[in-house]
């Protein structure tokens, strides 16, 4: 048999077997790219709503941490409590310092905006 005729054969064998493999090969790679989609999509979803619990979290702790300064502050106006020590001065000190370029990167309403 020459080579001629072998090579057609094949050819004819090959386009038969290989068009429809060819086609789930491409379906299969296409479903596979819309399921990663998807799944970035999620995770994407996830660290969304990690990033605002902890905002919320943030928000809160500072909150709480304003208003026990403000409730020893007018304590110390009453005369009730002694000075402040060192440890709490400098947290004021932070924290005010902290809030002052939160404040002008982003207003506080923003960061609430986002928890709903």
């Amino acid at each position: 048999m020459p080579p001629f005729l072998i090579g057609l054969l094949t050819a004819a064998l090959v386009k038969r077997l290989g068009k429809p493999l060819m086609r789930g090969v491409v379906k299969t790679s296409v479903g596979l790219g819309v399921e990663v989609k998807r799944a970035v999509h999620e995770a994407s979803e996830g660290i969304q709503d990690l990033a605002a619990e902890a905002t919320a979290e943030m928000l809160a702790a500072q909150m709480a941490h304003e208003t026990e300064l403000d409730a020893h502050t007018s304590a110390q106006e009453d005369g009730t409590t002694s000075r402040p020590t060192a440890g709490i001065t400098s947290a004021t000190q932070t924290s005010s310092a902290g809030s002052k370029s939160s404040s002008k990167a982003r207003g506080a309403g923003s960061a609430a905006a986002k928890l709903h």
